[in-house]
């Protein structure tokens, strides 16, 4: 198995690409052998770039598909850390994990190492906003969705429309959930299904209505299916007569519940009018990156952003030793707990402050350790 080297915020784990397949190499053989994948779907497959915007439930279905099918770089990106609850619903993290509030990202990179074959793994542990966006999807070739949240999936929108970038929306709650591949040019993009977000707290999500593993796996694994197609697939000149991406593909809107049996497909037609893939209006891409808190539905956790300069742990550690609780140094992250409440702190300094909703006392806990 590859050894793990931690560097820093970001771990990385490089295996050789292998950007021609060999007749010899049994490992994608039976994937070779369908003949829609093929040596040279194989080979496209092999030589993409993916950016996989959360690692949790969907996401860790997704990036377990493409690191098996060989896919050739895979940047995973979470904000989050494993808890406990995450367990029986989200397939790449353990208990030894949860109990020490591992970050999704490295956590992932972790599991899917030991996977082993060609694909290189980069974890990014970082709220994905407008700011960063553009330098986290530099050069892919497909944006996946593994997130929890509304608004991250609109900027992903913008962002894909805007670069001509295909991505594939999913979305689980309770046993059901939807899946939308979105080829910009050719397909309708998010906008065109749902034109405008839905105001907070409207929808349910896991943490009201709950949610079952086979929901995840079914809707994840048709997430994958659709990412197969699209970067084993011939690329074509952006013309009617060859299509920019994956040719032969009409996405459609897909509703599966697995509890009830039921699956629904709607065609994905582009709408006239649509604001972003038909009038070239990218809002949310070009919104400024918000720095508020931002209290997490359900997890009695507040998120509090960085500020333009990243904080040094070390320093913070040694200082917070005398008047907090409890701290722990774990290299790519600070722990601190002060009366009942817990502050983990990452290195671009982005928090979340665990055991309090309230936003005031959250950020007067940050200011307390890292200073106005």
């Amino acid at each position: 198995m590859p050894s793990l080297i931690p560097l820093g915020p970001k771990w990385s784990h490089l295996s050789p690409a292998k950007f021609i397949v060999s007749a010899s190499d049994t490992r994608f053989d039976r994937q070779i052998r369908f003949a829609a994948m093929g040596e040279q779907g194989q080979a496209r497959l092999q030589s993409a770039r993916v950016l996989l915007v959360g690692t949790g439930a969907l996401g860790g279905v997704l990036a377990q598909n493409l690191v098996r099918a060989g896919v050739g770089e895979l940047i995973l990106c979470d904000r989050d850390i494993v808890e406990l609850s995450n367990l029986p619903r989200q397939v790449l993290f353990e208990d030894r994990h949860a109990a020490a509030k591992i970050p999704k990202a490295t956590a992932a990179l972790e599991t899917l190492a030991r996977i082993g074959g060609p694909t290189k793994l980069r974890a990014e542990a970082c709220h994905v906003d407008a700011e960063n966006l553009p330098e986290l999807a530099d050069g892919v070739q497909l944006v996946l969705d593994g997130t929890d949240n509304l608004a991250t999936r609109y900027l992903i929108n913008d962002w894909c429309v805007a670069e001509d970038t295909p991505w594939v929306y999913g979305g689980v709650v309770g046993s059901g959930g939807l899946v939308l591949p979105i080829l910009p040019g050719q397909s309708a993009c998010l906008r065109c299904i749902f034109p405008d977000p839905p105001p907070a707290g409207s929808l349910p999500t896991c943490d009201s209505a709950g949610v079952i593993a086979p929901a995840v796996g079914t809707i994840a694994s048709m997430q994958a299916g659709a990412a197969l197609r699209i970067l084993s697939s011939a690329r074509g000149k952006g013309t009617a007569e060859s299509p920019t991406h994956a040719p032969g593909m009409t996405p459609k809107l897909l509703q599966i519940d697995v509890w009830t049996g039921s699956l629904l497909t709607v065609d994905a037609t582009r709408r006239p009018g649509c604001p972003t893939c038909d009038e070239g209006n990218f809002e949310f891409l070009h919104a400024a990156a918000t720095r508020d808190p931002v209290v997490l539905c359900g997890r009695n956790t507040v998120q509090i952003s960085g500020g333009p300069t990243k904080p040094d742990l070390g320093a913070i550690a040694q200082r917070s030793a005398a008047f907090a609780d409890d701290v722990q140094n774990l290299g790519v992250l600070l722990r601190i707990t002060d009366s009942g409440i817990v502050l983990t702190l990452f290195p671009d300094g982005r928090a979340l402050v665990e055991g309090t909703d309230e936003v005031d006392r959250a950020r007067a806990l940050y200011d307390r350790y890292l200073g106005a």
